[in-house]
């Protein structure tokens, strides 16, 4: 019996951007032990599917070609440990010159965040051993993503990473919150030991790229906890952010947001540097508490030579370059506070499966605010 076909969005080699996307026509997908079967209703593209289709998590990722793309993450690789071309690593004497613990720490979280993607949809069909869902339960879930799975009309995930969506969750807003809103609830929770019901000490919190896929969602988390929260963002999102919590806000373009320095006078117990443009150390510590530390959400040759001294130092005041540790049980936090009305999805736009190009080309030519949503 011939399979049953799907439409899907592949690319079949690197590069090519948006014309190297292709729709196609390819078998729906079988399960194995632990899995389920989900009718896609929604995604969410992200920088770094572009990053890969460009082939610079080669030969970590995509595990093969052709391959179905979209996930939800912000790492980012940076030339102090680019993937291999040609069989050659960019600086890779750079990266040897650092104690193996680190490299290993810096290639295992290179794999892990891009790693897993996103899809939000309907259960059709469960797998042998399944228990906690069945058919037509309403789901977001954290697929692999070396097998691939956002642009199709089905896609296959592991009962232990497929949370429920309560129907006053969109499936647009379900989609925008992994990776990108675990990112945000792993640096705030975890590294910065925020506690989400208000409790603790008053803790001093810069979220920097606060427009941004994490920074939205850092915003708005931090200001559920005992915080005061300055963010750095375009001028064009300052209401944006004030009105997600924010206290103070800053344009990042003018020399007063360039310093980061409080309008308050305040200095900072914690920085979530989501931002995507590099600033320097400098910057940071000279507006750290004394015991403040940066939690950096990118990768780049000058913040690990940087973690690194900080370690040999003692230094009081600390670089953490965040490892993210997808758990269901922490997606399932997000979306219960979603549906309680504390975490917003901003929304930049929304395209079809069939436009998915379009939507891939906006993502890479525009500076978006929110998420941009591809649904079937």
């Amino acid at each position: 019996m011939a399979a049953k076909l799907m439409h899907a969005v592949q690319y079949k080699s690197y590069g090519g951007g948006p014309s190297g996307l292709k729709h196609v026509e390819i078998p729906i997908p079988s399960l194995n032990k632990d899995e389920v079967l989900l009718k896609t209703e929604a995604a969410s593209l992200n920088p770094s599917d572009f990053k890969i289709q460009k082939g610079l998590v080669r030969p970590f990722l995509p595990r093969k070609l052709p391959h179905t793309p979209v996930h939800e993450h912000v790492s980012k690789p940076s030339s102090a440990y680019a993937a291999p071309i040609n069989g050659n690593y960019k600086n890779k004497h750079r990266l040897l010159m650092l104690p193996q613990s680190v490299c290993l720490r810096i290639l295992g979280q290179l794999v892990d965040l891009l790693t897993l993607t996103l899809a939000d949809g309907e259960i059709v069909e469960v797998g042998q051993g399944v228990k906690k869902f069945k058919v037509g339960d309403k789901v977001v879930a954290l697929l692999s993503f070396g097998n691939g799975g956002g642009l199709a009309e089905f896609a296959v995930a592991k009962e232990k990473l497929v949370v429920a969506r309560p129907p006053e969750v969109s499936a647009a807003e379900g989609a925008g919150l992994p990776l990108a809103g675990l990112t945000a609830h792993q640096a705030l929770t975890k590294d910065a030991m925020i506690k989400l019901d208000g409790t603790g000490q008053l803790k001093n919190i810069l979220i920097t790229g606060a427009a941004g896929g994490v920074g939205l969602y850092a915003v708005q988390l931090a200001k559920l906890g005992n915080t005061h929260v300055t963010a750095t963002c375009g001028a064009r999102n300052i209401e944006l952010v004030k009105s997600l919590g924010a206290d103070e806000v800053l344009d990042y373009k003018t020399p007063e947001g360039a310093s980061l320095k409080s309008p308050s006078g305040r200095k900072y117990d914690v920085v979530i540097h989501s931002a995507s443009s590099a600033i320097p150390w400098s910057v940071f510590e000279a507006n750290l508490s004394a015991r403040g530390k940066v939690i950096d959400l990118t990768i780049g040759a000058s913040n690990l030579f940087t973690f690194v001294l900080k370690k040999i130092t003692f230094s009081e005041k600390k670089l953490v370059l965040l490892a993210i540790s997808a758990k269901a049980e922490n997606l399932d936090c997000l979306v219960k506070l979603a549906k309680e009305g504390k975490l917003k999805t901003v929304i930049d736009s929304n395209y079809p499966l069939s436009k998915a190009e379009d939507a891939w080309v906006k993502r890479i030519n525009t500076q978006c605010t929110g998420k941009i949503i591809v649904e079937p």
